[in-house]
């Protein structure tokens, strides 16, 4: 398997939903139970099980472990959340994208992570250390406010919120127990799947 070491400015996120994926590919969502002869054995979320290979010229992108102190007004992130009962947002996951991604899939708007789900990419705007109720301290958790051309969201970050940036990978990243998304693998004649990009987490469980 030949893999492609790339700047981090080269890095296509893998939360954003790919428009231009054509309609014979499919998104992967799972974990790596296999790595045999170049081809990952890949358990989907949905419980299938997949052979996955990484394309000659292809990437690999690793997600990293970072901390809510890594999250600076200013920063560029992008947030996966679900609704809570009070009204507000709980943050699930929050990626911290580099600098050349700044802007990328800037918004707010529906995301395929569970019914409901959101993912919002903007600025930090502010971090605070307590919610509406008083109840986050920065031990437990903070408030982001994140701002982006149509408005802005608060998002909850909690103690089990999942927290990361990027780095260059390497197929050494491909373990079984690693967690993998793929936005968009084409199905080969041999019944395995193709794909050009593969984010695999390193040392860090991004939720799926």
């Amino acid at each position: 398997m030949k893999v492609i070491r790339i700047g981090l400015g080269a890095i296509f996120a893998f939360f954003v939903f790919a428009s231009s994926v054509q309609a014979q590919t499919v998104r992967v969502r799972g974990t790596i139970e296999q790595v045999e002869g170049g081809i990952l054995t890949v358990k989907s979320r949905e419980g299938d099980t997949l052979k996955v290979k990484l394309a000659p010229d292809g990437h690999v992108v690793a997600l990293v472990k970072a901390s809510l102190d890594d999250i600076k007004p200013g920063s560029f992130v992008g947030a996966t959340a679900l609704p809570e009962d009070n009204g507000r947002w709980r943050a699930v996951e929050v990626h911290i994208l580099p600098e050349a991604q700044r802007g990328l899939g800037e918004g707010d708007r529906a995301n395929d992570y569970r019914p409901k789900s959101t993912m919002t990419n903007g600025t930090v705007n502010a971090v605070g250390k307590q919610d509406v109720s008083g109840t986050v301290t920065q031990e437990q958790g903070a408030v982001l406010t994140l701002k982006f051309k149509e408005g802005e969201k608060q998002v909850d970050v909690m103690a089990d919120t999942v927290i990361y940036t990027y780095a260059d990978g390497s197929a050494a990243d491909f373990k079984p127990g690693a967690r993998v998304f793929i936005t968009g693998a084409t199905k080969q004649p041999d019944g395995t799947l193709m794909t050009a990009r593969i984010n695999v987490g390193r040392g860090v469980a991004p939720p799926m």
